[in-house]
């Protein structure tokens, strides 16, 4: 803290040397010693101020100086923990989703996407576990959740993608080297991190579900043990006595006896590293336990960090700083307070963890892509801002649609035959029957386009702002609900993807709404504190 005029001991202003106004009284009539004055005061001169309230005026100059002082530190602290933070670009992909249309009260959904990286590019990190060999190779995202706050900010959904699931990643370029990746039709989920960072990752999730991610926040290893320890631990809980441990040396290690374990340093990782002894010892079983470690984590949290325990507040912050990655729009302590104020708006009762349901698609039980009606299902409720616990559904009105730039007879729309979704072959002739429709409902211009596609419901698509109004009537012609029109530039003009939810008929019929995630998501409620994790047979002691 800087220092003015006050003494550093007892806050007393300094002596004034001669020739100052009020030296003389200072030194003459203030003075309780052997000087001058033999210690008596001088009786104050006419018109100078009265010692009470100059006692006063250097009280508030002293108080004055102290709370400068202090709102100094403060900004240097502030300025400290935004230095602590790491940031990078928020998409590395070609192209964007665009932000979900605000409701009536103008508000839009918040999405951020939380990473795990298994890096073991420090030696902390190292030290928790991999290989030597390991250093300097690109981190795998490991640990990959959607988080959905809802516009209203009255619940929040959690969609977790399980590592070992097969998906495409799309191109993307480094923001550091300028190298690029191609896009690949399918690969390991855990793979995008390590073409290009997070924002590749980023782009694959937006790819995937066609939500656009706000931002994203990424910790390592040893900053979950870091974030375990700043909260006293967080706790888990076992049916049976597990070890993680096989005979040929697999498995994170974990060793808990039944019941409710708080875990915190590396005990903390383990947990989240447990494949062998959960569940079926597969990667869906780790990704439960994460969302049991999760609940109980944001719960501990709300616990802590409140303004009438400020210690705990502060080395959150500390240990939160150092152990966060995030996108460029959140790098500053203000941002991630402003972040954090949206979450905890939401009560834990209406937080939903699911995992995105998947099946197994060759021998390798570990080989996994997304469940065709299940992940969508899951997807097209996070999208439609749906909450996913079936609490405080509401019948929402239709959106109402754009005025098209041109005519219907003037629209151009290319329909495509997407129908051979959901593991059905193609219904034959479908686009050409589809044509017919729009043609007799006026639109001149609708042509067959033989692009292949496969699309589980039916969607309009433009590829850009100035031709959403078109897509949108395209779209009331046919009876295709306006959530079903959306941004992509993927086409190059107004394109009917006819989907599998539509083989046959002249009007389509919009499914059902679903009220609730599937019970193939796994869902677990935010307030569920009797969760625990079922033991995986030949891992007990």
């Amino acid at each position: 803290m800087a220092h003015s005029s006050v003494d550093q001991e007892g806050a007393v202003p300094r002596a004034r040397h001669a020739g100052e106004p009020g030296a003389e009284s200072e030194a003459e009539g203030g003075r309780s010693g052997h000087g001058r004055g033999g210690g008596r005061r001088r009786r104050p001169e006419p018109g100078s101020p009265k010692p009470k309230r100059r006692i006063l005026r250097w009280s508030a100059l002293t108080l004055a100086v102290v709370i400068l002082g202090t709102a100094g530190a403060a900004y240097l602290y502030y300025e400290h923990l935004n230095a602590n933070i790491q940031k990078d670009k928020l998409n590395l992909g070609d192209s964007d989703v665009p932000k979900a249309t605000p409701n009536a009260a103008g508000q839009t959904p918040l999405n951020v996407l939380l990473i795990g990286s298994d890096s073991r590019n420090s030696a902390k990190d190292l030290a928790l576990g991999g290989a030597r060999k390991e250093v300097g190779r690109a981190g795998l995202a490991d640990v990959q959740m959607l988080v959905h706050v809802s516009a209203d900010r009255t619940n929040m959904s959690v969609v977790s993608l399980p590592r070992d699931t097969e998906i495409p990643i799309p191109r993307c370029t480094d923001p550091h080297s300028g190298h690029t990746y191609p896009a690949l039709s399918l690969a390991m989920a855990n793979e995008s991190l390590a073409r290009g960072g997070p924002g590749c990752t980023v782009a694959t999730w937006q790819k995937l579900t066609n939500i656009h991610i706000d931002h994203f926040m990424m910790v390592d290893f040893s900053g979950v043990v870091d974030m375990a320890d700043a909260i006293g631990g967080v706790p888990v809980c076992v049916k049976q006595n597990v070890w993680s441990h096989t005979h040929d040396g697999h498995g994170s290690g974990l060793k808990l006896k039944k019941g409710t374990t708080y875990v915190k340093g590396e005990q903390a990782l383990q947990w989240l590293r447990t494949r062998y002894g959960f569940e079926d010892g597969t990667d869906l079983g780790r990704t439960h336990a994460q969302h049991m470690y999760m609940n109980a984590m944001v719960r501990q949290l709300r616990e802590k960090a409140t303004l009438d325990n400020p210690g705990a507040m502060r080395d959150l912050a500390e240990t939160a700083t150092k152990a966060l990655e995030v996108d460029e729009g959140l790098g500053t302590i203000k941002k991630l307070y402003d972040l954090s104020e949206e979450f905890k708006r939401v009560p834990t009762e209406r937080i939903t963890m699911t995992t995105l349901p998947t099946v197994q698609w060759s021998q390798d039980h570990d080989r996994l892509v997304p469940a065709p009606e299940d992940a969508d299902q899951l997807l097209s409720m996070v999208r439609d801002d749906s909450p996913l616990d079936g609490r405080g559904v509401k019948k929402k009105a239709e959106e109402k649609a754009k005025t098209p730039a041109d005519p219907d007879g003037r629209i151009a729309v290319q329909v495509r035959n997407g129908t051979g979704a959901d593991g059905q072959a193609p219904a034959q002739q479908r686009a050409l029957a589809v044509v017919q429709v729009l043609q007799g409902k006026g639109f001149a211009r609708a042509t067959a386009d033989a692009t292949p596609a496969s699309q589980a419901r039916t969607t309009v698509l433009y590829p850009s702002a100035d031709l959403e109004g078109d897509a949108q009537a395209v779209a009331q012609a046919l009876g295709v609900p306006l959530k079903q029109v959306r941004k992509s530039t993927d086409v190059s003009g107004v394109t009917l993807l006819v989907g599998a939810d539509w083989r046959t008929g002249t009007g389509y019929k919009a499914p059902a709404q679903p009220t609730k995630a599937p019970t193939s998501a796994a869902v677990l409620p935010g307030d569920q504190k009797g969760a625990c994790m079922e033991v995986q047979k030949g891992f007990t002691w």
